[in-house]
């Protein structure tokens, strides 16, 4: 029988908030946080300079950002290394209505909130942060390594091809709903909520249990409440990124269900809502594949199932 993780959210979401996001919730700097046990593990010198100096295998390189795997003593870690965005990309950001992230305190907050929340997601292990300017702030945030994961891009890749088994298919999509709702009743949003940030756990998998991990969380939002377009943008992201696995119009009701408590009142009184987060997936999708998509609603094209 699959097992999963973690139980049920206790409560629905909030109602549902309109108006532009505020700034996420600051209340300065997380003081650095560098353990002993990495510390025995750096070379002599200043342990910030040392960490953002480590060499290791690249996962990433952007402009302002690097994150790469490297191996301290018996354990492997990822390091995600913030270099400085830069005036300009502070301004873009501002400009287009979205707060920018300038260091990793977004990152180690969002992991704490995470793990406060019973989200399971990489653990921390140290961060630390220099410079008062944040058009040239450094810092970084080291993760333990997870091991043996796998994505959910690539988990269900062949669902169409190959279906898994019900109770399967049905652990993943509670767990992601009770992930989705975890995050948005308690004011986060994840900001890329796609299939490939949440990875399952290999070791549990072969044992017929079910632990995801939520990946990624570099731009996370933390706030009092989720606005309503914030949770739009999340749900639409991963139900863009979902479309090509196969679900079905069930499936997709079942999770509306557990995210929000009652399908019933959920169709009735948001309409307008799921409408918008299907409207956004469908466009994410021909921006990203160049064709319009088929839905699990294309038949009766609408959320509740009925024609028009």
């Amino acid at each position: 029988m699959v097992e999963t993780e973690s139980t049920q959210a206790r409560s629905a979401v909030g109602g549902a908030m309109g108006g532009v996001p505020a700034p996420p919730c600051r209340a300065g700097r997380p003081p650095d946080h560098l353990p002993a046990e990495i510390l025995s593990l750096l070379p002599p010198g200043d342990p910030f300079e040392r960490v953002m100096a480590l060499q290791g295998e690249v996962f990433r390189d952007v402009p302002g950002r690097r994150t790469l795997r490297v191996r301290l003593g018996d354990e492997s870690y990822f390091v995600k290394q913030h270099l400085g965005v830069g005036w300009r990309e502070i301004f873009k950001n501002l400009f287009s209505g979205k707060w920018p992230v300038v260091d990793a305190s977004v990152e180690w907050r969002a992991i704490e909130r995470l793990r406060a929340l019973g989200i399971p997601t990489t653990p921390g292990v140290a961060y630390a942060s220099r410079g008062s300017n944040p058009a040239r702030r450094r810092s970084f945030v080291m993760t333990r390594d997870l091991g043996d994961i796998v994505s959910l891009e690539d988990h269900c890749r062949d669902w169409p091809h190959s279906p898994p088994p019900l109770a399967h298919k049905r652990a993943i999509l509670a767990e992601v709903a009770r992930i989705a709702r975890t995050l948005h009743e308690h004011g986060l949003n994840h900001r890329d909520f796609y299939l490939c940030h949440f990875c399952l756990d290999g070791e549990r998998l072969r044992q017929g249990e079910i632990l995801i991990y939520l990946m990624d969380l570099h731009r996370v939002g933390v706030r009092r409440v989720t606005s309503r377009r914030d949770r739009m943008k999340d749900l639409a992201a991963l139900y863009f990124s979902a479309l090509d696995i196969g679900l079905s119009r069930r499936d997709c009701l079942r999770f509306i269900r557990l995210y929000r408590g009652s399908l019933r009142r959920t169709l009735v009184g948001e309409r307008s809502f799921w409408r918008q987060v299907q409207a956004r997936a469908r466009r994410l999708y021909h921006k990203f594949h160049g064709r319009w998509p088929r839905t699990p609603f294309d038949e009766t094209g609408n959320l509740s199932g009925t024609r028009r």
